[in-house]
């Protein structure tokens, strides 16, 4: 086979796979069981938001991607390939897929641009000035360029999350996971982070979104996947979802949250 048919059976194989996939994947702490039996493929460029109640394992799913937390079963796959267990492949692995928390853990004691340059530099091995250029063109992309000297203490809560996105953004990551990236702002920081998110997911970046925010689940997701007691009840497109609930603990958990 020449090199231009492998890479397109490459490309169709990892298309086959899904950028994520998840098999059978259970994860317990002592005797709590907090995934059950996951089963879950994202696609390339697909925008895949997790709901559900406090404590269904949304927070443990989204960090079991990227190896934060181990799994006791199952198999985790980017692009087709295992997740590596430790090492330089998993260095490489937390390369390839960028996670933004609920809090933003920025270096206090590092400037803006110089929180955004360092993964490039010392994981990539990219050069510093190409490196900063790279770190300007990100921090003017999600609104903050004009923060780029100042220190993470100096920024709004909003503003640091930004950052944040921006600093997971220069390794180019295949994927990008949001741990509830909203749930520590105030109500009128949401949106410009949301924004940020909803280009994003417009450009055709794969996303696992762990979220409360069902405003950017109607409208930014392909695809809800809905979590309760460490498993997945439900998965629908959103308009299927938020109008046509299936499951009983689906109608009970939007029931609640849509009537305040």
């Amino acid at each position: 086979m020449d090199k231009a048919a492998t890479d397109v059976a490459t490309k169709q194989d990892g298309a086959r796979h899904g950028a994520v996939q998840l098999d059978d994947v259970n994860k317990w702490f002592g005797e709590l069981h907090v995934l059950q039996d996951i089963n879950l493929t994202v696609g390339p460029g697909e925008v895949v938001v997790v709901i559900g109640p406090s404590g269904s394992g949304k927070s443990t799913l989204c960090r079991a991607i990227n190896r934060l937390e181990t799994i006791d079963r199952g198999t985790i796959t980017l692009d087709g390939t295992p997740l590596p267990a430790e090492g330089k492949a998993l260095a490489k692995l937390r390369a390839d897929v960028g996670m933004v928390f609920q809090s933003f853990n920025l270096f206090a004691h590092k400037t803006v641009l110089d929180n955004v340059t360092l993964g490039p530099t010392k994981v990539r091995g990219t050069d510093a000035s190409q490196a900063r250029e790279r770190a300007r063109e990100l921090l003017d992309r999600v609104g903050v360029g004009d923060q780029a000297d100042k220190y993470p203490a100096q920024l709004s809560g909003g503003q640091q999350q930004r950052v944040a996105i921006a600093r997971a953004l220069a390794m180019e990551p295949k994927v990008m996971l949001f741990d509830e990236p909203t749930s520590a702002l105030d109500p009128e920081m949401i949106k410009e982070v949301l924004d940020v998110m909803v280009d994003l997911a417009a450009g055709g970046m794969t996303m696992i979104v762990v979220t409360h925010e069902m405003g950017f689940a109607r409208t930014a997701a392909n695809r809800v996947v809905f979590m309760s007691d460490g498993q997945v009840v439900e998965e629908n497109t959103p308009d299927q979802f938020f109008t046509n609930p299936q499951s009983d603990r689906a109608k009970d958990f939007l029931g609640k949250i849509l009537r305040h």
